[in-house]
């Protein structure tokens, strides 16, 4: 027992002197079990940060807190879609604060997979979790602050056999790579961009052109007809409208507040998405069907001069200077004073 013992203990040493080697270094691993615990920490009057990993990044909530007078829950899922958390808001009765929401598009608008997965992953955890699931999240955090190794999206056994250069081949397409840790997380889910991808070198190269096939629509599946897919697609596109329209008209009809926003994006992303989704589509179409207020950072200096390092996210420093600018604008937006025609003019 002993040697065995003093063998893990080596080993788990020099893995972590390997890992921390390789860049990682401890931070929290944001799990279904950490948003639910957010989650929980919700008042009826909170202001509440929703959405995608833009706002995870971008959104500092000192810089909130401090501009409006209440510190934010920080609710938004990296890759995700808004939509479940914004339904899920307005499912709570008692619910009757803020609710600020970043909108990417292309993943607000996913009929399907991942984007809702996600965000449905982290609603039914909170609804169906147990006491020994919160003493586990409890008992890992503990760790995580210390250990680089415990990354369970990086580090796992079965992550890493999936970095192996597997082709596709027939029966077994593989998806495009997820990005690696580059951030730091808090346990109020606050995301601080490593510094190291914050300048240019392999781990920002690998976080930014990882991007491109991730928010790339898949092709159609092969075994639905074409015009059936299509149909489905539009359908499911439809219904998150309406949806979200009656979702915030809930909110409203409490008493809260929702705003969206569209947060920087840079490079060859940026091409992507204003091609894949213009701003006079999706974007302009929620705000007048919800008739809820919408901050595009393009229409304002202090808010568009940010250039984003890995295309998609801000450094930690860029967040703290944008939050800042961004907050009289939501300042202004949640008192009402911002003109829906100023949010949805073109674009420069």
């Amino acid at each position: 027992m002993l040697s065995a013992s003093l063998l893990t203990l080596v080993a788990a040493v020099a893995w972590e002197v390997r890992c921390r080697a390789w860049g990682y270094s401890p931070t929290l691993n944001d799990t279904p079990d950490l948003w639910a615990l957010r989650r929980n920490a919700v008042q009826p009057d909170s202001i509440v940060i929703i959405g995608d990993s833009r706002a995870w990044f971008d959104l500092d909530l000192d810089e909130i807190e401090q501009g409006l007078g209440r510190r934010p829950v920080q609710l938004a899922i990296p890759g995700s879609c808004a939509y479940p958390v914004l339904a899920d808001l307005a499912d709570d009765k008692s619910f009757h604060g803020t609710v600020i929401c970043s909108v990417v598009p292309i993943m607000y608008f996913a009929p399907a997979g991942p984007p809702l997965s996600n965000a449905m992953n982290a609603i039914n955890r909170r609804l169906k979790q147990t006491v020994a699931q919160k003493a586990s999240n409890e008992l890992g955090m503990l760790l995580e602050e210390h250990i680089a190794f415990l990354k369970q999206g990086d580090l796992t056994l079965g992550k890493l056999l999936g970095r192996l250069p597997i082709p596709n081949r027939p029966g077994a397409l593989v998806g495009p790579p997820l990005p690696p840790y580059f951030m730091s997380v808090d346990r109020e889910r606050r995301a601080r961009m490593f510094d190291l991808c914050a300048v240019p070198g392999p781990l920002q190269d690998r976080v930014k052109y990882g991007w491109l096939p991730l928010l790339s629509p898949p092709p159609p599946p092969t075994y639905v007809p074409l015009d059936e897919f299509m149909s489905g697609v539009k359908k499911a596109v439809e219904a998150r409208f309406s949806d979200s329209a009656a979702a915030v008209k809930r909110i409203r009809e409490r008493g809260g507040k929702v705003v969206f926003v569209r947060l920087p994006m840079s490079g060859e992303l940026r091409k992507l998405e204003d091609k894949a989704t213009p701003r006079a589509g999706p974007w302009t179409r929620l705000l007048k069907e919800t008739g809820a207020p919408g901050i595009y950072f393009e229409d304002y200096p202090e808010l568009s001069g940010y250039d984003c390092p890995e295309w998609s996210h801000l450094s930690a420093p860029d967040s703290i200077r944008f939050t800042h600018s961004l907050v009289p604008h939501l300042r202004k937006a949640i008192d009402g004073t911002v003109e829906l025609a100023a949010t949805v003019r073109p674009s420069s």
